[in-house]
């Protein structure tokens, strides 16, 4: 995992954001979207918000998402997997950038048909805790007319991500303005944040 780590970091420096193409394996990528399907179809997912838990907003105005926490005490085997990487790299980033990361959380993601979420920083203006965004993607056979990409302003550049099954997006969390363009067919990831 060391080598993916060090791609991650390495685009990081160099970019500004860390783009790793094959974080997950295929299969775990397959069971991870498996999962997400089958907590969509059991109705387990809700409308994502904007804001704190104190001042919550679910305007599809600013966007359409919706989301499932992942928690090792739902004791799920691949998303234990997938929360164990996270802890390793957690780890490797203290230990060789000294980040002081102490804590992460981390959500399924689906966007369907025509969602989208407008620019934003993933900051709150109240809690400063959230240092680092990691998107993962979980949708195979993506396209480019697809839709869907993750857009990022970096030094006046806007830069697009296609959201291809195991490819990793790392960035921080309150200084790369990005917004998710509108999908043309459901769009699967898992989000989160590393947090101090």
């Amino acid at each position: 995992m060391e080598k993916v780590f060090d791609a991650l970091i390495d685009s990081f420096i160099e970019n500004k954001i860390g783009i790793s193409e094959f974080f997950l394996s295929k299969k775990l990528s397959t069971e991870l979207s498996a999962n997400l399907h089958t907590h969509f179809k059991h109705g387990n997912l809700t409308l994502a918000g904007t804001g704190t838990k104190a001042k919550i907003n679910n305007s599809d105005l600013v966007r359409g998402d919706k989301i499932y926490w992942l928690d090792q005490s739902h004791d799920n085997k691949s998303e234990n997997v997938f929360l164990g990487m996270m802890d390793a790299m957690v780890i490797y980033l203290n230990r060789t950038c000294y980040t002081g990361i102490t804590d992460y959380e981390f959500h399924y993601t689906l966007y369907e048909i025509g969602t989208y979420y407008k620019k934003h920083i993933d900051q709150f203006t109240t809690n400063d805790r959230r240092k680092y965004s990691v998107i993962v993607y979980l949708n195979e056979d993506w396209q480019t007319e697809d839709g869907g990409e993750l857009s990022l302003k970096i030094n006046h550049q806007t830069v697009k991500i296609n959201p291809t099954a195991g490819k990793c997006v790392f960035f921080k969390s309150n200084e790369i303005e990005h917004e998710v363009l509108v999908t043309h067919k459901n769009r699967l990831s898992i989000t989160g944040w590393l947090k101090v």
